[in-house]
C-alpha cells in the first residue's frame, strides 16, 4: 500500500515539473464612475512546456486582457498566476517585468516596432538591455533565419507588413523565451503572409521547445495549435 501511495506522489510531481504556467480563480475587473465592468470571471489554466494553445471568442470576450495578464501588463483584480511555480501576482511592477523580459517573449498585432530604428537594431535592443555579447551578431542571426537578410538596415517604414511582423516575432524570441505570447499576429496581414507568419511561429516552438499561447479570429490558425480555448464573456468555455 505504501509504495502505490509513493508511485502516486511520484507521479503526481511529475505532472506538475511539466507545469510552465497556471491560473487559479483570476478575475479582472475595471471600475468606473457609475459600474464595476467584469472583464475575466474566475479564469482556470494549466500550460504545459512545449505546449501550444489558441484563444478564441468575439470581440471583446476578453481574449486580449488575459493576454496582458499572463504577461505582466495588466494587474488581476483577485486570483493567482504562476509562472515556473513563481507566483506573479505576488511580485512587484518590477519584478514581473524582469522575468517578462527574460522568459516571455509578446508578439502584438501591431508590431510596435521603434520607427528610427533599423530590423536589426530594434532586435539587438532586446539584446542589449539584457546585456548579452554580440547583440548585433545574434540579432542578424534570427533575422536571416526569418528570410529578412537583405532587410537588416530598413527602418519600419522601408518594411511591408509581413516584414515589420517577422521583426517584431525576431525580436520576441531574441531571449529564446520559455513562453511566447501573441495576440492576433496575423490580424492585420493578408493570406500569404498570414500562412508564413504562423508557420515561423509553430516552426520555433517545435525547434526551440517553447510554448506559445496565441489570441486569433482565424479558424486555420487556431486549429494549428494542440489546444483551443474559447473564452465568451469573459469566462472560459
Amino acid at each position: 500500500m505504501l509504495s502505490r501511495q509513493i508511485a502516486i506522489i511520484l507521479i503526481i510531481k511529475l505532472l506538475f515539473m511539466d507545469t510552465l504556467l497556471k491560473l487559479k480563480k483570476v478575475n479582472l475587473k475595471y471600475q468606473t464612475d457609475k459600474d464595476t465592468i467584469k472583464v475575466l470571471n474566475d479564469i482556470d489554466l494549466i500550460t504545459k512546456k512545449k505546449d501550444t494553445i489558441s484563444i478564441v471568442g468575439e470581440s471583446g470576450s476578453g481574449k486580449t486582457s488575459l493576454i496582458m495578464l499572463i504577461g505582466g501588463l495588466e494587474k488581476a483584480t483577485s486570483g493567482k498566476i504562476y509562472f515556473q511555480d513563481q507566483e506573479l501576482t505576488s511580485l512587484s511592477e518590477d519584478e514581473v517585468s524582469e522575468i517578462r523580459r527574460k522568459h516571455i517573449g509578446i508578439v502584438f498585432q501591431s508590431f510596435y516596432l521603434i520607427p528610427n530604428y533599423t530590423a536589426v537594431e530594434n532586435v539587438a535592443l532586446t539584446l542589449e538591455l539584457n546585456k548579452l555579447k554580440n547583440p548585433e551578431k545574434q540579432a542578424k542571426e534570427l533575422l536571416e533565419r526569418f528570410g529578412l537578410k537583405n532587410r537588416f538596415n530598413n527602418l519600419p517604414s522601408q518594411l511591408s507588413g509581413g516584414e515589420q511582423q517577422r521583426v517584431a516575432i525576431a525580436r520576441a524570441i531574441a531571449m529564446k523565451p520559455e513562453l511566447i505570447l501573441a495576440d492576433e499576429p496575423t490580424g492585420n496581414l493578408d493570406t500569404e503572409n498570414s500562412v508564413m507568419i504562423s508557420n515561423i511561429l509553430f516552426q520555433y516552438v517545435k525547434d526551440e521547445g517553447s510554448s506559445l499561447i496565441m489570441v486569433t479570429h482565424d479558424p486555420k490558425l487556431a486549429d494549428k495549435a494542440k489546444r483551443k480555448i474559447k473564452i465568451k464573456d469573459g469566462k472560459i468555455k
